[in-house]
């Protein structure tokens, strides 16, 4: 079974970005409270105005799917959808292999133990 990362952006008007992130919040600690959830981040981009950048971490692929159809989840988008949405694009990715950026030597290294 393999964990699954979802990783994106949402746009909104710059003005509301951060009302929608506080006001949103509630919904952010509830998707916590899921079975398999192991991190779920909405965070303001400090360098786009208005971008907010969304970091999900789930321990397999029926975690995420019933996140997608629960309460939080359903929630939250209609919560979103109020603040005028300019773009937005997420991604899955399903995570086959996980090792830290920096070796025991200290060095960070793109590449994996059994690519080297």
């Amino acid at each position: 079974m393999s964990r699954v990362v979802v990783a994106g952006i949402v746009e909104f008007p710059p003005e509301v970005r951060d009302d929608a992130l506080v006001k949103g919040n509630e919904l952010i600690e509830g998707a916590y409270t899921e079975k398999g959830c192991i991190h779920y981040l909405w965070t303001a981009d400090l360098n786009h105005p208005g971008r907010v950048v969304v970091y999900e971490e789930w321990e397999s692929e029926a975690d995420l799917e019933a996140h997608l159809k629960g309460e939080w989840y359903l929630n939250m988008f209609g919560h979103l959808a109020q603040y005028n949405i300019l773009n937005a694009e997420t991604n899955k990715f399903r995570v086959e292999v996980k090792e830290p950026v920096y070796g025991e030597d200290g060095v960070a290294t793109g590449y994996f133990s059994d690519e080297a």
